[in-house]
């Protein structure tokens, strides 16, 4: 008998955004609690494309960087589990985070086409190597205040993890990783997510966006896996 397929969760975020960061415990949970049951596809947005047009748009009435800087370290105070430097968003801010999506979508493809591993790995508290490759861009932001839209900081990472340098840069090069991610802005349109970070279930029938907490998302995950789309529903 064949055993059906794990269901997909689609998980959308932008490198670059706090809630993700904060979010990275909420996803090792979920891989330690539900592990083969579920599979997470990760998409990327373009919440941060324009770093210097966002905190025009949205801080320059409220006191501009230094004020969004000071919000982003008050946030950070409620979650001890993140860390974050004390000059974030102040010096080496990247500009974007496209280049950064870039490089992973570039990844992601290599994995996809079987040229690096997508199992598990031990040595990385279990993530993949798309997935520590990752959360390595967060905290070369977060943490250590680098500059992850430069390709030398990219490289940096992708040789830390022994990744193919040359194979990671035809995906860009040649396009396809631009057309992953242009692929990626297409679901976040599709599905109508707000924001990062954005869980999105089978179907698009549940969406949840922004830092929604570790039982609820657990909650519905379960759901998910314990009633199928043909079971009868009492409301």
């Amino acid at each position: 008998m064949v055993e059906p397929a794990a269901p997909t969760i689609a998980y959308f975020s932008d490198v670059l955004c706090l809630w993700a960061y904060v979010a990275q415990i909420k996803l090792d949970e979920l891989r330690r609690h539900f592990g083969t049951q579920i599979r997470m596809e990760y998409h990327f947005l373009p919440l941060f494309g324009n770093v210097a047009g966002w905190l025009e748009s949205s801080w320059s009435a409220r006191g501009g960087v230094s004020a969004y800087a000071r919000h982003v370290l008050q946030m950070a105070q409620q979650f001890p589990h993140i860390e974050i430097h004390p000059d974030i968003w102040l010096r080496n801010t990247p500009p974007t985070s496209a280049s950064c999506h870039l490089f992973l979508k570039a990844i992601q493809l290599l994995e996809k086409a079987n040229q690096i591993s997508a199992e598990p790995q031990a040595q990385h508290a279990d993530k993949s190597l798309f997935e520590e490759a990752m959360w390595r861009c967060r905290l070369g932001f977060f943490r250590d205040l680098q500059n992850i839209a430069e390709r030398s900081t990219q490289d940096a990472i992708a040789t830390s993890l022994g990744l193919p340098l040359n194979a990671i840069h035809e995906q860009i090069d040649s396009g396809q990783a631009y057309a992953a991610l242009c692929a990626d802005f297409t679901a976040k349109e599709k599905h109508l997510v707000e924001g990062s970070p954005t869980f999105l279930l089978p179907g698009g029938r549940q969406k949840l966006y922004g830092n929604v907490g570790y039982r609820i998302i657990e909650a519905n995950i379960h759901e998910l896996l314990t009633h199928s789309d043909e079971r009868a529903s009492w409301c």
